[in-house]
């Protein structure tokens, strides 16, 4: 019998009249059900956290931190239960999916050590001025697939602890994981301040335009991206958007063949490619080009594809179906237009499972798909380089500005080529490293605003200032 999971709404369990089934990308059988929710179970969900609002913006922050770091506790003490869950559903492998849910746990617990504090702007003999920070009121967070955890506990723990309350949707593609989350924390936290409501496609417009929800976090495509701040604006409501990326790496001819050649392949191919911030575009100097690909190729034929809950798996399935149509799409162009291989290339249609073999392209032209298109899958094209001035300038020649990194046994070069890079996140050899305490958002076409961090947290309220005139108090 297939496991049903229910909605988080006010603070019990609920099921739906209607059931979406999710499926493991492993072998495409039914892993469970789900609530398809209606327009009124998010109506009833928006109300929960509407009525909950006053009385948690006023608990004090104290208090608030603490509830979140019961939500981290609970996730921690249930990670064995969780990453296997997480992997059956996402087919990321289990020491990946262990990764993601022990981080989950550790980012929300950094996350709640942070403060509100007022900021004094004037304090003179006439006048005194302070910013404080107040809640924004009930927030719409909608969660993407790839890493479903960190991202529902990277909207709800700044949320909460701004004071505002969440109405949460997971991806229809990944939502078990965060249900039983749901379950586990319904009662750590107050009745309607956290509601984690399941649906299809069709839910996120309707949370983006919901009258009574004030501000919007969202991280997904750019496409969507696009038409959530569309619809948020017809009430002006608040955005946080991580969006896509097309992210750049630079490897300098002074760069250890040896060491870089395994971080370079993680850097891609860790959870199949499928991150933001993955290297979707290598660009190595052409003095050590021909050794460096002939060594991330050598190591990828060492490297596992298949079910991530099979001992030995490096790299996962393809989540969805419609991702991984997408990525074969890609791979035929470069097939169709005569660009090389290093390593991979063909799939194997009739084998159950969405699964794309590691695939590596030799120096395709900057206007070739899988170059200017971030693939969100399992393919790296690798591309040569000559000058400082020309690898800056094709990295930055793209729509995205979400990440990059520069690979260099010198820091200080790193760190001048870092700094001319038009990305939100530079980092220099090494390689996915976000902090709780650094803000994370991108620019251009990569996003809208910040999470982690101050910033991050500053995000769910608004600014307001307080002045007090000294000198002119009434008799």
């Amino acid at each position: 019998m297939t496991t049903q999971y229910k909605n988080l709404i006010n603070g019990e369990m609920i099921a739906a009249n209607a059931w979406l089934d999710v499926l493991n990308p492993a072998n495409e059988e039914v892993m469970g059900q789900v609530p398809d929710a209606s327009e009124a179970e998010l109506n009833q969900a928006v109300a929960a956290a509407r009525a909950a609002f006053p009385k948690w913006s006023k608990t004090p922050i104290e208090e608030r931190r603490a509830v979140i770091q019961k939500i981290s506790a609970a996730i921690k003490e249930n990670a064995d239960e969780l990453f296997r869950l997480l992997t059956t559903e996402q087919g990321k492998p289990h020491e990946q999916a262990k990764g993601e849910i022990y981080g989950a746990a550790a980012m929300s617990a950094a996350q709640s050590t942070l403060s509100l504090d007022d900021e004094i702007n004037e304090d003179s003999e006439t006048r005194l001025s302070r910013t404080r920070r107040v809640p924004v009121g009930v927030v719409g967070g909608i969660v993407p697939w790839n890493f479903p955890v960190m991202m529902a506990v990277q909207k709800i723990a700044p949320a909460l602890l701004a004071g505002c309350t969440i109405v949460l949707k997971p991806s229809p593609f990944t939502p078990v994981t965060t249900l039983r989350i749901a379950e586990l924390i319904k009662d750590i936290v107050p009745a309607g301040v956290v509601n984690i409501i399941t649906g299809d496609d069709s839910l996120g417009p309707l949370i983006t335009a919901h009258p009574d929800i004030d501000k919007i976090t969202f991280t997904g495509s750019t496409a969507t991206g696009k038409k959530i701040m569309e619809g948020a604006s017809k009430d002006l409501k608040r955005i946080t958007l991580e969006l896509g990326g097309n992210d750049a790496s630079i490897v300098l001819p002074d760069a250890n063949v040896e060491k870089v050649a395994e971080q370079l392949f993680w850097s891609s191919f860790s959870n199949a490619g499928q991150i933001c911030v993955a290297a979707k575009r290598i660009y190595i100097h052409e003095d050590i080009y021909d050794e460096l690909s002939a060594a991330i190729a050598e190591y990828a034929k060492n490297v596992k594809v298949g079910d991530g809950a099979q001992q030995g798996t490096g790299v996962g399935p393809i989540q969805n179906k419609k991702q991984y149509d997408r990525v074969i799409e890609l791979v035929q162009d470069a097939k169709d237009n005569g660009y090389k291989f290093l390593v991979g290339g063909d799939h194997d249609p009739d084998v159950p499972g969405y699964y794309m073999p590691i695939t590596i392209m030799d120096n395709p032209p900057e206007d070739a798909r899988i170059v200017a298109e971030e693939q969100f899958g399992p393919v790296m094209p690798l591309m040569k380089f000559s000058s400082e001035d020309e690898v800056i300038a094709r990295a930055n020649a793209s729509e995205y500005g979400l990440a990059g990194a520069v690979w260099t046994a010198n820091p200080d070069k790193g760190v001048e080529i870092a700094e001319q890079l038009e990305t939100g996140t530079v980092w220099v050899n090494e390689y996915l490293h976000l902090s709780p305490f650094a803000p994370f958002g991108g620019h251009k076409q990569s996003g809208f605003g910040a999470e982690y961090g101050q910033e991050g947290l500053s995000e769910f309220t608004y600014p307001q200032v307080i002045t007090v005139k000294k000198d002119n108090v009434p008799a």
